[in-house]
């Protein structure tokens, strides 16, 4: 039985017909900041008419970014997913300042008493003891080396890293290891740490991919506000290929009839900046992210909102979203094969995943501690 919410209305009024909030926070994707779902009360924007909160104007400071400390004592995540490549990763962060509408990343919040709306974008949690305790679990007796994935949840290169720095610390650590990594961002700010990851790559322990979502400059300030534009995307998969880094190319997540069309020239434009792998995911809207992202959709689309909806629901078997393993990912029905032949037809003909890079875990090793007895052989 679902749990009903007591409604607190913030703002200037209590016209339900504006419930769903203000078009839109300057730099930010969300367009309201429902309370999550473990909440007792649930808070919704509404207006009157009356000068509404600064932070929403198109002329005021915009929605304020916030950094919080995250005092875990773990920072190695696992799962035993059968449809993911990987059994452990690690988030340096919390929340996502790049503010995409879609991440599906977004219900995480609701755990923090946050909601998947603004507060996703704008209440960050870093974690300034990851180095530390990367370091602590690798060296425990019984820690076995595997591919460790880096942001799998949230982009590790957001702007908060130019400051906190929490993942160049973690790949100092993994390469003093010589552990292998695997990099998922759409940050440009990746090529920072090249100096760390071109040595990597020599050992064959790294492999970054670029998630380039559009080559609309205009689509992807909207859907995307704080990430890096697809040029500087692609400028960075050029810089790390040059650099001897193996890179890939997500085209993720494909949006029906929004900037699926765009698939095959995603995957040119990567090709020749030198990307030598690529993958795609189709859109997901587990719990929260379905009102964000029809919200966000009626506002830019209103036009081809149902329509974009209705493909959506045909691939996921008439509902917003399918968690079941093996179709999350793709989708199942006639849309979601006609985009997976495409994807495989533009793969081949651009020569990308012919070979695929198996990072190696056999160069693992625990260099010493200060305070160690050096061995005698």
């Amino acid at each position: 039985m679902e749990q009903k919410k007591n409604i607190t209305y913030g703002g200037h009024g209590f016209d339900m017909s504006a419930a769903a909030g203000p078009a839109q926070a300057r730099g930010r994707g969300a367009r309201s900041n429902r309370s999550g779902r473990f909440e007792a009360e649930e808070r919704v924007w509404i207006d009157d008419g009356w000068t509404p909160p600064e932070e929403w104007l198109e002329d005021g400071a915009g929605v304020r970014t916030t950094e919080t400390a995250d005092a875990t004592r773990t920072i190695i995540a696992r799962n035993s997913s059968p449809d993911i490549s990987f059994d452990r990763s690690i988030n340096p962060y919390r929340g996502c300042e790049h503010g995409c509408i879609y991440c599906f990343a977004r219900p995480t919040h609701a755990y923090l008493g946050l909601s998947p709306g603004i507060d996703f974008e704008t209440k960050l949690l870093y974690k300034p003891e990851a180095a530390r305790l990367l370091e602590k679990e690798l060296r425990a007796p019984g820690y076995q080396c595997r591919v460790i994935a880096i942001g799998t949840n949230t982009d590790p290169y957001q702007p908060i890293e130019r400051r906190r720095q929490v993942t160049r610390q973690i790949l100092e650590v993994l390469a003093r290891f010589e552990h292998p990594v695997g990099i998922v961002t759409k940050s440009a700010l990746v090529t920072r740490d090249l100096d760390i990851l071109a040595p990597m790559a020599e050992k064959g322990l790294v492999k970054v991919a670029l998630s380039v979502t559009t080559l609309d400059r205009r689509l992807a300030r909207s859907m995307e506000p704080r990430a890096s534009t697809p040029e500087n995307r692609l400028a960075a998969i050029r810089e790390l290929s040059r650099a001897g880094v193996r890179t890939a190319v997500m085209a993720a997540p494909m949006i029906p009839s929004l900037n699926e069309p765009e698939m095959e020239a995603i995957l040119e434009r990567a090709a020749e900046a030198g990307a030598r792998e690529a993958g795609y995911i189709l859109l997901r809207l587990p719990l929260e992210i379905a009102d964000l992202f029809r919200e966000w959709l009626e506002s830019e689309t209103p036009n081809r909102a149902g329509r974009i909806m209705k493909l959506i629901r045909d691939m996921r078997g008439g509902r917003d979203y399918d968690a079941a393993w093996g179709r999350r990912m793709s989708g199942a029905g006639p849309y979601a094969e006609m985009m997976a032949r495409r994807f495989r037809i533009a793969a081949r003909r651009l020569g990308l995943n012919e070979a695929k890079l198996r990072l190696d875990t056999s160069r693992f090793q625990r260099p010493p501690a200060p305070g160690d007895q050096l061995s005698l052989l």
